[in-house]
């Protein structure tokens, strides 16, 4: 038979142990890659524009991009903290040549980008380049 006082502890060591690893399990959902997560650019508006780019990111890292004026598909590949980006079709919606060649850019920044690292909800992708996004909480 168990001693109250046993008892007790063992109660109280399992609810600690539980505790702890549902922190454990919040932390790495905090700084894992944002699958199933929507993004913003950390980047001002463009004259004349009310868009700003954003990254639709699928489960299984399939992504919708809708970006200065383009708009398109594309996929990530990701392990550890090594990240690969292949744009699929985009769509070039009748843009003006300064913002299609801004999303062209921003296209060839995003697939050049070799690692990628998130600090809180800030995810940056670093190449040549690096270009930082921000996780959509609202």
């Amino acid at each position: 038979m168990v001693s109250p006082g046993l008892a007790s502890r063992a109660a109280l060591f399992a609810s600690i142990m539980l505790a702890s690893v549902s922190n454990i399990g919040a932390s790495r959902a905090e700084s894992g890659f944002p699958f199933g997560l929507e993004m913003t650019l950390e980047a001002a508006r463009q004259p004349g524009s009310k868009r700003i780019p954003d990254l639709d990111i699928g489960e299984n890292g399939e992504v919708v991009l809708e970006l200065w004026c383009k708009g398109g598909k594309g996929q990530f590949s990701v392990a550890g903290n090594t990240v690969i980006f292949v744009v699929g079709r985009l769509e070039d919606r009748a843009c003006p040549s300064d913002r299609a060649q801004l999303d062209d850019e921003l296209v060839a920044t995003l697939s050049e980008a070799t690692t990628w690292t998130r600090q809180g909800d800030v995810v940056s992708f670093i190449g040549a380049r690096t270009l930082r996004f921000r996780i959509n909480t609202n």
